[in-house]
């Protein structure tokens, strides 16, 4: 009997002590570079909003942390990396409404699940978008380009930072609500689109608030209209679609941090709460906003609403993947 229980004694103290090493290695998080994957490429608005984030975590907490841009097809090349990556909390990723809600329904044979094999940390923004031109434009607002494209269907050249992003999708969505036509000209990011935008070869461009707002107060670009049922605070000058005239084209972005499927909880728990400490910090907040963070399962409900949403918009339009 003795033997028996010092059997099961030593059993048990094995199995704690396999269990509590995971444990004690997810408390000690992190202990080498933790790498984002950015879907983009540098320069846009999802690189800088990932920047600001590891930036902060760096100076922050000390993590050393590493900013992988893989563009491409819309950000999902950059997805389907994430997704395939090991599940161990050294690979997360900075995914948005394009590449979460929008792509299931644009590319029917995607190589990722956003549901399935992604762990949802929070959400660290959400913006409008706004319509842009370069400052030379004859276009002051977006009555004119309506104007211009009734004139000459199909010759203005409407560009945006990907095949079946957010920007493309608003854009398709304007069209459509403004009952005009115009040639839609997809970047491989916005950083790429901005300089054919300056010089006029575009007519114009739908954009990330984030992207584009350095380029507007420094003159380069012409605001038309955001895309916000409201105005932005950092453009209180600047129209809504509604203001403008074109009810019914609001759109809004939003950019979240994710893990592949898989992670340990502890790591998705500690990097929810350290994000979400950063994103209250002053300058973060200036920059982003910081009233969006939320937890996994909240998180993983806005990717499924918008699923449903953007599907229908998607089908509407006719947009297909490239």
């Amino acid at each position: 009997m003795k033997k028996y229980l010092s059997i099961a004694t030593a059993a048990a103290v094995a199995a704690t002590v396999g269990f509590s090493a995971p444990a004690l290695a997810q408390k000690d998080y992190p202990t080498k570079p933790v790498k984002m994957i950015v879907p983009f490429p540098p320069g846009g608005g999802t690189d800088i909003i990932a920047r600001v984030l590891t930036d902060k975590l760096s100076s922050t907490l000390g993590w050393k942390m590493v900013v992988d841009n893989k563009p491409g097809a819309g950000g999902t090349l950059g997805m389907d990396a994430a997704a395939k990556s090991k599940p161990d909390g050294y690979t997360i990723v900075l995914g948005q409404t394009a590449n979460l809600a929008i792509a299931p329904t644009l590319y029917p044979k995607l190589g990722y699940d956003p549901v399935k094999n992604f762990t949802p940390i929070t959400l660290v923004d959400a913006a409008p978008l706004v319509v842009i031109v370069g400052a030379n434009s004859p276009y002051k607002a977006l009555g004119d380009i309506v104007t211009a494209a009734k004139a000459s269907p199909g010759k203005l050249l409407f560009a945006s930072p990907g095949n079946g992003t957010v920007a493309h999708l608003a854009g398709e969505l304007f069209q459509q609500t403004a009952g005009i036509k115009y040639t839609h000209v997809p970047y491989k990011g916005a950083a790429q689109a901005l300089p054919d935008l300056i010089s006029g070869r575009a007519a114009f461009f739908v954009s990330s608030l984030e992207t584009a707002l350095p380029q507007i107060k420094s003159n380069q670009l012409r605001a038309l209209a955001v895309s916000s049922p409201k105005r932005s605070p950092a453009l209180p000058d600047v129209p809504t679609f509604a203001e403008a005239g074109f009810k019914g084209s609001e759109a809004t972005t939003w950019f979240g941090v994710l893990a592949p499927a898989g992670t340990p909880e502890p790591i998705v728990s500690r990097l929810n709460a350290e994000i979400t400490k950063i994103l209250q910090t002053p300058e973060v907040k200036e920059r982003l906003g910081g009233d969006v963070q939320t937890g996994p399962a909240e998180f993983a409900k806005v990717i499924k609403a918008d699923q449903d949403k953007w599907a229908k918009i998607v089908k509407e339009a006719g947009v297909k993947g490239e």
